[in-house]
């Protein structure tokens, strides 16, 4: 029965806004990767392929992206995970990252879909110990009979920057997108450092679009640059990359987009960034 109190406390949430009236669960608490330069020790790190699609979080109970928005996945998908807090990656396979983003995304699961889909565990958020440890108990967990689309991401120890830039060629001839390091000795932190590291041929990032920068010769009539905001707050346009179709029709106002630079100037900013893909897989 809907009390005096309740109506008005309904009214005043919705005075505020859709925003905090219906508010979304908040994202995740994962860890970030930094990004390895040469000369890095490497002597306690474990060394694995970065797998090109969508974060995913199982919390126990559901799965979410790292954005925090849930993911509808069929039942029979997830079935047979056990309740242990589990950070991994949903990748439908080497180049096919779009492919991931449309079927995550989606509300209403596509089975078919699914049936390709590979959950790529990595590490044990909520488990004690070093990620050393916490390897060690995710291989007694992974993988399970009864569903072998839940894949404990394999791991080996890295060596020498020889040996991993050779691996990291290995994978990008195949098809990935890099590899990721992660320190043996260090406990799960949610936030970005060292103790996480991404290593792939080139630099890349993520920022927000705040504006379409109207564009001038070639491209007048049409997006000639974005205007866009590094979750640090440092705000550049990035104007190269991008089709010709992409400048018709380009990514919205307040959706996340990826781009590519070579190192940063004395003021933090990038270097010659070029467009790569819109992040679908984040919330805007």
């Amino acid at each position: 029965m809907l009390t005096r109190r309740s109506l008005l406390a309904a009214a005043g949430a919705l005075a505020l806004g859709p925003s905090l009236a219906f508010a979304k669960p908040a994202a995740p608490a994962l860890m970030l990767a930094d990004v390895y330069r040469r000369g890095m020790p490497l002597e306690d790190y474990w060394v694995s392929e970065k797998y090109d699609g969508v974060r995913g979080y199982w919390d126990g109970r559901q799965l979410w992206t790292r954005g925090g928005e849930r993911v509808f996945a069929p039942s029979w998908f997830i079935a047979a995970l056990p309740a242990t807090p589990m950070d991994g990656e949903l990748w439908v396979g080497r180049g096919r990252f779009a492919q991931a983003v449309s079927t995550v995304r989606s509300q209403t699961p596509n089975d078919a879909a699914w049936h390709e889909m590979r959950f790529m565990v990595f590490d044990l958020p909520a488990q004690p110990g070093d990620f050393t440890a916490r390897l060690a108990t995710l291989r007694k967990l992974l993988p399970l009979t009864d569903a072998p689309w839940i894949v404990p991401v394999p791991q080996l120890r890295a060596s020498t920057h020889a040996a991993l830039q050779a691996l990291l060629d290995k994978t990008v001839r195949m098809g990935g997108e890099g590899l990721m390091l992660h320190r043996g000795s260090a406990l799960y932190r949610a936030e970005r450092n060292a103790d996480l590291l991404k290593v792939k041929p080139f630099d890349d990032a993520d920022a927000r679009v705040l504006a379409h920068v109207p564009g001038r010769g070639k491209h007048a009539g049409r997006m000639g640059a974005l205007l866009v905001e590094t979750p640090e707050g440092k705000r550049f346009k990035l104007g190269g990359g991008f089709s010709d179709a992409q400048r018709e029709t380009p990514p919205t106002i307040g959706s996340w987009v990826s781009y590519r630079y070579n190192g940063t100037n004395p003021g933090g900013l990038p270097r010659f960034a070029r467009f790569l893909r819109v992040r679908g897989d984040l919330a805007s």
